[in-house]
């Protein structure tokens, strides 16, 4: 497969989630506290940070073929971003939208108890292609 086929998406079992670099690492580290089979990675700290900096396309790409869903406060270039996937029929493992109007990033309690919601509603549900805003508790 071609690495700019985002096309291919890894099956997963359970939603899996990939924090932008713009969403504390606590995050990460709260929501495993809180429920050690929730899987949440930092960006930061995902493949030893190496996708730091990264285009979005590139991240989404390889959050998705990692079975990962990205969760982000970028709601200007990751939308337009899916929209051009959309257009062009290829796929992406999912986006959690965040507002700083909804939950600032300097909220991580806040952060993880929303999150955890999502994951207790909808962490068996199928997340190709799906989007979501985070709203807080």
């Amino acid at each position: 497969r071609r690495s700019s086929d985002l096309s291919y998406i890894c099956v997963k079992t359970m939603l899996k989630l990939l924090l932008d670099e713009h969403v504390p690492p606590a995050v990460a580290a709260g929501l495993k506290r809180l429920d050690g089979s929730i899987g949440a990675y930092a960006l930061r700290s995902w493949r030893d940070g190496s996708y730091l900096g990264e285009p979005d396309e590139r991240i989404l790409e390889e959050a998705s073929s990692a079975g990962l869903t990205l969760v982000t406060y970028d709601l200007d270039t990751i939308p337009r971003l899916l929209g051009e996937l959309a257009r062009g029929g290829r796929s992406h493992g999912g986006v959690i939208f965040i507002s700083q109007r909804q939950i600032r990033s300097s909220n991580v309690g806040g952060l993880v108890r929303a999150l955890a919601r999502i994951y207790r509603e909808s962490g068996k549900a199928d997340w190709t292609n799906r989007v979501e805003f985070l709203e807080k508790e």
